[in-house]
């Protein structure tokens, strides 16, 4: 008789062992940073005012910018923190000394937070108009949360990657080309007006609300269950709730929208959906059972982003 292997715990910081690791590297968290060589941190941007749109900028929305309040001797420059910049870049400095900070880059370490906080203390520190690769994993330096002000973060969504040009970089082949690639590649995403990091997007022939809501995933899950098993976790008619994916140590809820109606329309269903979301949220107590019928279903319906 075979035995039953046990079940594997999450760990102390919620990650499920056999789910993919939150450093997108692809592989599951128990082969990469669930291996006992380092320590992810899993939810790099909590603590953040905005946090979930800390997240939508470095996962969600193709070309975004939101202008940057430092504190302490720094809070005189100007920074624009943007979703990706030319080839990829952490950072660059304006040939007039403001500052571009890359979030969309091609590796990071095990903490994005101290990570991009690094890319922009080395753009502080250069000369306008340089540009800043990738320089490997920071260190143990300052974090986000020790450089940026409490404030919340005032998204641009843009239709193309034009904000990049903007000085002497301009005229730069290498830029160019990497302009063109990006562009080709832009979805169309709207940031929704009202409730916080909630994103319209369409992809083909097809319209979507990605909403990014940092609650704790247990707590979250919970109202979503009690909304779904009440018949209420949709927006509207034509609509269907669709499933959910971890980016950054939260989950984020996506919604089926019907492709031919303007992002504005989901406005005013989303705001209604937000209240409905958030007595359930501070309710607590435990499920009925089509409650946790819900749930479960609702815990086997996660997306692949990509």
């Amino acid at each position: 008789m075979s035995r039953r292997r046990p079940a594997r715990r999450p760990t102390a910081d919620g990650i499920n062992p056999r789910q993919p690791c939150p450093c997108g590297s692809g592989k599951r968290y128990k082969s990469c940073h669930g291996s006992g060589g380092t320590t992810l941190v899993a939810r790099p941007f909590a603590g953040l005012a905005s946090e979930g749109d800390w997240i939508a900028l470095r996962e969600l929305v193709p070309a975004g910018t939101a202008p940057l309040r430092l504190t302490g001797e720094y809070a005189d420059r100007d920074v624009t923190v943007a979703t990706v910049l030319p080839m990829a870049l952490p950072a660059l400095t304006r040939a007039d000394g403001r500052i571009l900070l890359g979030l969309q880059v091609n590796s990071s370490g095990d903490d994005v937070s101290r990570d991009v906080a690094d890319a922009l203390l080395r753009a502080l520190a250069a000369d306008p108009g340089t540009t800043l690769p990738y320089d490997g994993p920071a260190g143990d330096g300052p974090r986000l949360q020790d450089l940026v002000g409490d404030e919340p973060l005032r998204v641009t969504v843009h239709d193309d990657f034009a904000f990049w040009l903007d000085g002497a970089e301009a005229g730069s082949a290498d830029v160019a080309a990497s302009l063109e690639q990006a562009n080709s590649a832009v979805m169309p995403t709207v940031r929704l007006a009202g409730p916080e990091a909630a994103y319209w997007c369409q992809v083909g022939d097809k319209a979507h609300l990605r909403w990014v809501l940092p609650h704790e995933e247990d707590v979250l899950l919970d109202a979503l269950a009690r909304l779904s098993a009440a018949g209420t976790l949709d927006l509207g008619e034509g609509t269907r709730y669709a499933g959910s994916f971890r980016a950054h140590g939260v989950l984020v809820p996506v919604w089926d929208l019907p492709h031919d109606a303007p992002a504005s329309d989901w406005e005013e269903p989303a705001a209604a959906f937000a209240k409905r979301l958030a007595p359930v949220l501070a309710g607590g107590g435990e499920l009925t059972d089509a409650e946790r019928r819900a749930r479960a279903g609702l815990r086997g319906r996660q997306l692949t982003l990509r």
